[in-house]
């Protein structure tokens, strides 16, 4: 892990300075046109470090808020010249869509729910990391009416939810059992596979009680103005977890990547870390660029929700021990959500960099 930790500094490193080689290294001989030699009779010059070739970057992304962060890069890597690697982008509906290609190797880079990230690397034996966060909680209960005003309310009730298998049930599940109700006994929970069949369906009015991820929220919310948000998820796991908060969505980069393209990894970290402050500092245009990579359908939609949608950029030590935490909780209420296990320091990629 530290091997990988000071090969990804020292390509950093490479790329900042390779400029500052380029002019510095040519030293003369008096006659100030000529190339100092080296004592191997070559110049400086050729021994000097010089950047990685270009390469194709594959990256899988998600609708949604685990994806809104990406679009400006989306954007950036059509222009010529704006970046030095070229990138192949897949937009998924679903972690599911994705999970069969992560495991093959298909992708480089992909933006995933935290714990699938975490089940994962166990799956597959390391052979992914994580190297940010980049959603925090985004889940609402949507309520068509006023008979729910906190987590106790929802017993005897039937609630639909999406998710099922990934972050958003156990956030659920957590939150329900911490306040004392049994997700088995004391409701009833009924889950639809997409966020937008259940989204349309409380715009519709056909259901009336339910949990969803911004943008979904919004989108159900412009369409039925008798929907209100009766709890927000985040808060309530985080009164229930003192010390916590809700780490919902990451980037997983492949171990292969990571160790054969560190330069090209880093390029993808800065340029990704830039377009998530890009997107959060200017809406209008962000969320022009959000409806273009085909994340959200509407610009007016994406707007409306990136406040509540939590995007974020978090890495290194901050992200492992908040992540961690999080994991823990999870791991706590059910050790299948996390993959059996809790993942050890080397899911975290450059954690003990600092260490």
């Amino acid at each position: 892990m530290k091997q990988l930790s000071l090969r990804l500094f020292a390509a950093l490193l490479a790329l900042m300075l390779c400029a500052a080689f380029a002019v510095g290294c040519a030293k003369t001989n008096g006659e100030g046109d000529a190339t100092m030699p080296a004592a191997d009779g070559t110049s400086e010059e050729s021994t000097s470090v010089q950047p990685a070739a270009p390469t194709t970057v594959r990256v899988a992304t998600l609708k949604g808020p685990t994806g809104m962060g990406m679009a400006k890069l989306m954007d950036d890597a059509k222009q010529e010249g704006t970046l030095k690697n070229t990138y192949e982008f897949t937009v998924a509906s679903a972690p599911t869509e994705l999970t069969a290609s992560i495991i093959k190797g298909d992708f480089d880079i992909a933006a995933l729910p935290t714990n699938l990230a975490a089940t994962l690397y166990q799956k597959t034996g390391g052979a992914i990391k994580v190297a940010a966060v980049n959603t925090l909680g985004v889940l609402y209960v949507l309520e068509n009416g006023e008979t729910v005003q906190s987590i106790a309310d929802l017993r005897g009730k039937t609630l639909y939810a999406t998710g099922q298998g990934s972050t958003p049930e156990y956030i659920l599940r957590y939150v329900l059992e911490k306040n004392g109700i049994d997700p088995e006994k004391d409701l009833t929970i009924e889950y639809m596979t997409e966020h937008s069949e259940l989204a349309t369906a409380m715009a519709a009015g056909t259901v009336s009680l339910g949990v969803l991820p911004e943008p979904n929220v919004t989108t159900a919310m412009v369409q039925n103005a008798d929907l209100r948000v009766a709890l927000n998820l985040t808060k309530e796991w985080e009164a229930a977890a003192p010390g916590t908060t809700v780490m919902q969505g990451c980037i997983v980069v492949s171990t292969k990547f990571a160790e054969e393209q560190p330069q090209a990894l880093a390029e993808f970290l800065q340029a990704y870390k830039a377009s998530v402050s890009y997107i959060n500092e200017n809406p209008d245009e962000g969320s022009a660029l959000i409806e273009a990579a085909g994340i959200i359908p509407k610009a007016a939609i994406a707007k409306k929700a990136l406040k509540n949608c939590n995007i974020t950029y978090v890495d290194g030590e901050e992200m492992q021990q908040k992540l961690a935490a999080f994991l823990q909780v999870l791991y706590d209420a059910s050790a299948a959500s996390v993959g059996g296990k809790l993942p050890d320091d080397g899911f975290y990629l450059g954690a003990l960099a600092e260490k």
